[in-house]
């Protein structure tokens, strides 16, 4: 599933900004969607799985991974040490997505390669403050 938005006129010269959710739950998918829905300059691409998020991780260049903690088949730890020990997408910005919002668990999603950890549901307001500091 992938929500795709052409840049506006006035940045017509400049590629959307390429996003990855990875997550198995098609409620918060769409959630995610509507989000994104109508921002110009943006594009989204969902999958519902570590390995499918994985391999478009590697082959479609996204500039940044949202990336559920509880996936069907490996958790967000498991899929963060594969992304960072992959030379291809090492670098790229990963945000894990979580219901749990305890702090010990967000220490330990950074501590195993996360960039930041943003507990669900998620403001829309805040979402896109956020993405404008990690692409800005």
């Amino acid at each position: 599933m992938s929500v795709d938005r052409a840049a506006s006129s006035a940045g017509a010269d400049r590629a959307p900004r390429r996003v990855l959710y990875i997550e198995d739950e098609p409620l918060n998918a769409l959630l995610m969607t509507e989000m994104f829905r109508g921002h110009e300059g943006w594009s989204l691409q969902i999958e519902p799985d570590g390995a499918s998020g994985l391999r478009a991780a590697r082959e479609d260049a996204p500039e940044l991974l949202l990336i559920d903690m509880n996936l069907p088949d490996m958790t967000g730890l498991e899929l963060i040490a594969q992304l960072r020990a992959d030379p291809v997408t090492a670098r790229l910005p990963c945000i894990a997505l979580s219901a749990d919002a305890m702090p010990e668990q967000a220490r330990a999603a950074k501590h195993a390669g996360f960039d930041d950890y943003w507990t669900k549901p998620i403001s829309i307001a805040q979402m896109w403050v956020q993405l404008a500091q990690w692409l800005p």
